[in-house]
């Protein structure tokens, strides 16, 4: 637990928020049921091991903090609690709750303890695939797959992973749990395109039968895309896109938008080499007492280039 004043908000707060949530309790000394639910939220914060952090803050000593908080969220009395996730306020509840609804409230918010295990298997992994070890990385991710199924986050580290080893089959296995979610998951999407790719990639023709029947008619889109996914299966990302941005131009909707939408799959596996790449988005509607903004990965030029490229052939 650690009392927050307009100093240390950006660090103690903020910044440990993208983190860990932080739960932040406005009170003030000659509140009564702020005396009650205070004694709740510290035995809580232990009950949780790590799971969340407490903080608390004197309204009478910081009235900015507390006015700003109290007049994002409508709320005119204390005691007042707001959780914050990834440095944005994301929820709160007002009252002395007895410990069941503090416990539901925060069951709503802090990641399981499996979920906890998990995130720090995938942390690991990414260190060793960055030292070069991905032997090890691959065991991590595995481990945080088996302790938490639905991390899609460490799922997609691990297919992707597995699929620049060149194991598909192991691959198609890890993927098969989440293929329903590929609608409504970029990065799930991506790397499900990809492991289609490698798994047509040696029934393809052989690149010159291939290039051959694009000679003959450049609006051969059926030999165009199965180059483009050999090039796919290869990790020639560029060579697929090249490829597909041909039939793009020439006829936007073939095959229901697939190569629009298999340049937009090696896009996002381009640009997302780890699922944790990149900060968080703001959340709509943010407080702007969030201090400053977390510094954005460097634009890649080549990715910059094949969007650009891709929004000149659709616009």
């Amino acid at each position: 637990m650690i009392d927050i004043t307009l100093q240390n908000f950006e660090a103690d707060l903020i910044a440990d928020s993208m983190k860990q949530p932080v739960l932040l309790d406005i009170w003030a000394p000659w509140c009564g049921p702020c005396r009650t639910l205070g004694p709740t939220l510290e035995k809580l914060e232990a009950a949780y091991g790590g799971r969340f952090k407490l903080a608390k803050l004197n309204s009478d000593e910081q009235p900015e903090i507390a006015g700003q908080l109290s007049q994002a969220f409508g709320v005119r009395s204390i005691p007042f609690c707001v959780l914050f996730d990834k440095g944005q306020p994301v929820d709160g509840f007002v009252g002395a709750l007895p410990e069941a609804q503090v416990r539901a409230f925060l069951d709503r918010h802090v990641p399981s303890a499996e979920a906890m295990q998990a995130e720090a298997q995938t942390e690991a992994a990414e260190e060793l695939a960055a030292e070069g070890d991905t032997d090890a990385a691959l065991d991590r991710l595995q481990q945080a797959v088996a302790i938490d199924p639905a991390n899609d986050a460490a799922r997609y580290d691990y297919v992707k992973l597995l699929l620049e080893r060149g194991e598909v089959a192991k691959a198609r296995q890890a993927f098969e749990p989440v293929a329903g979610k590929v609608l409504a998951d970029a990065r799930l999407d991506a790397v499900g395109r990809w492991l289609d790719a490698c798994e047509a990639a040696p029934r393809a023709r052989s690149a010159d039968a291939l290039a051959a029947a694009i000679a003959a008619n450049r609006r051969d889109f059926d030999a165009r895309f199965e180059l483009a996914q050999t090039h796919f299966a290869a990790g020639r990302f560029t060579q697929a896109m090249d490829e597909l941005l041909e039939i793009v131009m020439r006829d936007k909707a073939w095959g229901d938008e697939l190569a629009r939408k298999t340049y937009v799959a090696i896009l996002e596996l381009m640009s997302k080499p780890l699922a944790k790449a990149g900060a968080p988005e703001a959340a709509k509607g943010a407080l702007e007492l969030t201090g400053k903004a977390a510094a954005a990965p460097a634009a890649d030029p080549v990715i910059d280039q094949y969007r650009r490229k891709l929004s000149m052939a659709l616009f």
